[in-house]
């Protein structure tokens, strides 16, 4: 009888959670318009502040130039050039101080039709996510941009100097360094996809070898025609899906143990 009655009111607690994660197509579309519109509005209220620390930005960013190329100069070939430059900078600091809220967004979006397991796994990685971010754009910043540009000043002769145009480097240099934090976001995707089980660790083991391929295929396409951003990116991304394969094992492990300990109550309860 307490076998029946638990299994009935599991029964009821997952028609509750289906009821509620259900809506029509029109209710996901307006939310989906009022999380864009958050997301758009901070970025544009943290792109009006940086524009502000445009100059302090810029010279954050030029740190790496300076070292990997002493004494060099940058310049600009038309009159607009450095104010459209000042422009991007503080668009790329607020994609970089926004990104935690556009995660945010995402969760708020996809929240109400998860189940309360599933909306309770994505927390962690909301944690995760800036750090992975970080992560990636400190990669760039401290060795794969220095690294690249020692790499292409070596290639100066007497006769051929490197004049490198400001928006040229900044576009190289921004560009690096949000397509690597959005890379390092792949073990928090794939773990939080196991969490909801939609992905498993013989999926990711037999995927290996295709992955491999695929990584080296992205890092060609977005990152500049040399060998060392190239490598820079893949050798990274590959980590990470290694990593992302032990983090997966741990969360079916985590699942197996719960599910387990779950069977042995329902067990006892029954005997009893």
């Amino acid at each position: 009888m307490a076998d029946a009655k638990q299994i009935e009111d599991k029964s009821k607690e997952t028609v509750d959670e289906l009821a509620g994660s259900e809506a029509p197509l029109l209710e996901h579309l307006v939310e989906l318009r009022k999380r864009l519109i958050y997301s758009a509005v901070a970025i544009v209220v943290l792109m009006a502040i940086c524009f502000i620390f445009a100059r302090n930005i810029y010279d954050a960013l030029l740190v790496p130039y300076l070292n990997a190329v002493p004494g060099a100069e940058l310049i600009y070939t038309a009159p607009q050039e450095l104010f459209f430059t000042y422009l991007n900078v503080a668009l790329f600091g607020a994609i970089f101080l926004g990104f935690p809220v556009i995660a945010s967004q995402i969760y708020m979006f996809v929240a109400p039709g998860l189940y309360k397991h599933e909306r309770k796994a994505f927390i962690p990685y909301l944690i995760a996510t800036p750090i992975f971010f970080v992560a990636g754009a400190a990669l760039v910043y401290f060795v794969v941009l220095p690294m690249a540009l020692h790499f292409f000043a070596g290639m100066q002769t007497e006769d051929i100097k490197m004049l490198t145009s400001v928006s040229e480097y900044l576009g190289l240099a921004m560009l690096l360094i949000l397509a690597f934090g959005i890379c390092f976001q792949l073990p928090v995707i794939l773990t939080l996809l196991a969490q909801i089980d939609l992905v498993h660790v013989d999926i990711l083991k037999k995927g290996r070898r295709y992955a491999i391929v695929g990584i080296l295929i992205f890092a060609a396409f977005i990152t500049p025609p040399d060998p060392i951003s190239q490598i820079g990116l893949a050798v990274p991304m590959y980590l990470l899906y290694e990593l992302s394969i032990i983090s997966v094992r741990m969360v079916e492990r985590r699942r197996a143990a719960a599910l387990a300990a779950q069977e042995a109550g329902l067990s006892s309860s029954s005997s009893e």
